[in-house]
């Protein structure tokens, strides 16, 4: 049998080199995240791989698997590792080599295979590494199935199977990129900074762009894992002034960056200004209501107030669904609510027929931005962003809170806000007027002022937005009154970035 990992061992030594290291807090809520070699070693991967093909058994879906790999240093040796541990649970596993995550996603329709298992840390720091995971296409896994993923793997409650075997899918983007290109050519010469960081999208991105018919100026779109300018994240303010620099520079009309497993994407206006994602959202919201008459949309908690109140979105009969923050969760809702698309803040964006097949895909999302631009040909991306109730929003500030406590912070702060509703108390000057406790706690003021707390499902750290459409003193003054809440838990740490 094969052992039962631990959750540490000391590294150069003999029991690191032959028992699994599996650290407990790398199962999130619905994916995978370790630092390796500190959190996770090879054969705690190969024991994921085997869990992973256990479950997938236990589900009853045919055992046959996607994966491919990031373009970090150490990824493909990370794949092969879970591959092993896949064969030993008998699974058929399907390669498809370097990729960006919808690749896998699209993999799964394409090759017409039900499970992926895409390894990737996403935007994390290099030194990260993990898995997306998922049974039933489009969707990923979600708490329950990881929840089981977790207990599988750390008690070694391993079905080992014959019958594994492994295909290399040769050429596979070309067919990824061909589908995302079959599409007429834009009419609007447009000029489109690429951003991509040095991440994965680098080695695609480019490309399709061109052949949807841009004039396309790459930035930092050679591959280097060791990401030696910035990190690709598209919620990161040195990318997002990287691509204002480029835009200014070039005088495009337009900036898109993709973050480092191309699954989300960013935008900076012609004029540098970055956008953020939930107001591109508004945008492509109002866009697509417009074909399409009393259309659903998902937002998660973290976005825009706009989305319920923009009066071009009530015009068209739009309706929207504010749900969970986490690419697993929304795209679960939107699936199951029968939404045309889900947008999430932090740049995760999800297209249902005609725009896509249900999963988030940053350049689906960088096409649906070139194709707003394309039936607009009197306006800049400004003038359409700026065509918006004004408001007066935060980026996603990150406070550091080990994974082990914060979410008994989170818990608290919520149970505070519950209490100060309940007794009329003021919150940075004003009654609460709603709160949102889906996931954390979104605490909406009378005037509609707004901040959220939440727990970062893939980070130790916790999540901290806020939002005004009255000014940008009472997004502050919103921001204070959080932090204040925040500061009487010692657990809480520095912020990633402030206001």
């Amino acid at each position: 049998m094969f052992p039962k990992p631990k959750a540490a061992l000391s590294p150069n030594t003999y029991a690191y080199e032959s028992t699994p290291l599996v650290k407990p807090t790398g199962f999130r809520e619905y994916d995978a995240r370790w630092l390796l070699e500190k959190e996770i070693n090879l054969m705690g991967v190969q024991a994921l791989g085997i869990g992973l093909g256990t479950l997938i058994g236990e589900l009853g879906v045919k055992p046959e698997i996607v994966t491919g790999h990031d373009f970090r240093g150490y990824s493909a040796a990370v794949k092969m590792a879970l591959v092993t541990g896949l064969l030993a649970a008998g699974c058929k596993v399907h390669d498809i080599g370097l990729a960006v995550t919808p690749m896998a996603y699209f993999a799964q329709f394409e090759l017409d295979v039900p499970c992926v298992a895409m390894v990737t840390a996403s935007h994390n720091d290099n030194g990260w590494t993990g898995v997306k995971m998922g049974a039933n296409r489009p969707l990923t896994f979600g708490p329950d199935e990881m929840a089981r993923l977790k207990d599988i793997v750390l008690n070694a409650r391993f079905a080992l199977k014959t019958g594994g075997s492994y295909a290399f899918v040769e050429n596979f983007p070309a067919r990824y990129i061909a589908d995302l290109t079959r599409r007429p050519k834009l009419k609007r010469k447009l000029k489109v900074v690429c951003a991509c960081g040095n991440g994965t999208a680098g080695a695609f991105a480019p490309q399709v762009l061109e052949a949807a018919g841009c004039e396309v100026v790459p930035l930092d779109c050679e591959l280097d894992h060791t990401f030696p300018n910035y990190n690709p994240n598209t919620e990161d303010m040195k990318m997002l002034h990287a691509m204002r620099d480029a835009v200014l520079k070039h005088k495009a009309d337009v900036a898109l960056g993709f973050d480092g497993d191309g699954d989300r994407c960013g935008v900076v206006d012609n004029t540098g200004d970055g956008i953020f994602s939930d107001k591109v959202g508004v945008l492509l919201a109002r866009d697509m209501s417009t074909q399409h008459k009393n259309a659903l949309f998902v937002a998660d908690v973290k976005s825009t107030g706009l989305f319920a109140t923009d009066p071009v979105l009530l015009k068209n009969g739009a309706r929207t669904d504010y749900w969970k923050t986490g690419h697993s969760y929304m795209k679960r809702r939107v699936n199951e609510i029968g939404a045309l698309a889900g947008f999430e803040k932090s740049g995760h964006f999800f297209f249902n027929k005609p725009y896509g097949r249900g999963y988030d895909d940053g350049l689906i999302f960088a096409l649906a931005v070139c194709d707003l631009l394309d039936r607009n040909p009197a306006k800049s991306m400004a003038d359409l962003k700026n065509a918006l109730p004004k408001t007066w929003g935060s980026p996603t500030m990150s406070p550091h809170c080990d994974d082990e406590k914060k979410y008994a912070v989170v818990d608290a702060v919520v149970k505070h806000f519950e209490a100060a509703k309940k007794k009329g108390e003021k919150v940075a000057g004003q009654p609460i007027r709603d709160l949102v406790t889906v996931n954390g706690v979104r605490v909406t003021l009378e005037d509609g002022t707004w901040g959220l707390v939440r727990a970062s499902s893939n980070k130790p750290e916790l999540a901290v937005v806020v939002e005004s459409p009255v000014s940008e003193t009472r997004m502050r003054e919103m921001f204070k009154a959080l932090d204040a809440v925040l500061r009487t838990h010692r657990e809480v740490g520095e912020y990633n970035q402030t206001i």
